[in-house]
């Protein structure tokens, strides 16, 4: 697939928060989502020795926050003039779990292209294809006593 003006556009809005945003360790990474109606949101990633989230799941965040509806197309840039750079694993997870049509920007500066991220996630787990169905429990207004497997019930004064 090829890069049209919109996506063009979508790098160049996540490359002048990069500029903008990411002088410190803190802050490397700059992403910019766009949602189905146009609207463009962006994030920086928060870099923490604990972890802390990358730049893709703070722009999520922040699309979130302001009510958008579904991202059609995400993008990451590094800090320093690094330009696009791809998401990481566990990005291209959350990415596909919240939006599983949504294309990812990614490949080198002279070939720019849009992905589904089911292409860069093949033979993926797919979280809710593994949620366990569990019946709810009749409400009695009684807080229920659980239930210990292999005991039996106390018999009745």
């Amino acid at each position: 697939m090829s890069m049209r003006d919109i996506d063009r556009a979508l790098v160049q809005a996540a490359t002048a928060v990069a500029k903008l945003r990411c002088r410190s360790d803190n802050h490397t990474v700059a992403a910019a989502a766009r949602t189905t109606d146009g609207r463009v949101f962006s994030g920086v990633n928060v870099y923490h020795f604990t972890g802390g989230p990358c730049a893709e799941v703070v722009a999520i965040g922040a699309a979130a926050t302001a009510g958008a509806g579904d991202l059609e197309a995400i993008v990451a840039v590094g800090d320093r003039g690094r330009g696009v750079i791809p998401p990481c694993g566990r990005c291209r997870q959350v990415l596909l779990d919240y939006f599983p049509s949504i294309k990812v920007i990614v490949g080198p500066p002279d070939a720019l292209r849009p992905v589904p991220v089911t292409d860069l996630l093949p033979e993926t787990y797919v979280w809710s294809d593994h949620q366990v169905e569990v019946p709810a429990a009749p409400r009695t207004g009684v807080w229920p006593m659980p239930v210990v497997p292999g005991s039996r019930q106390a018999a009745e004064d």
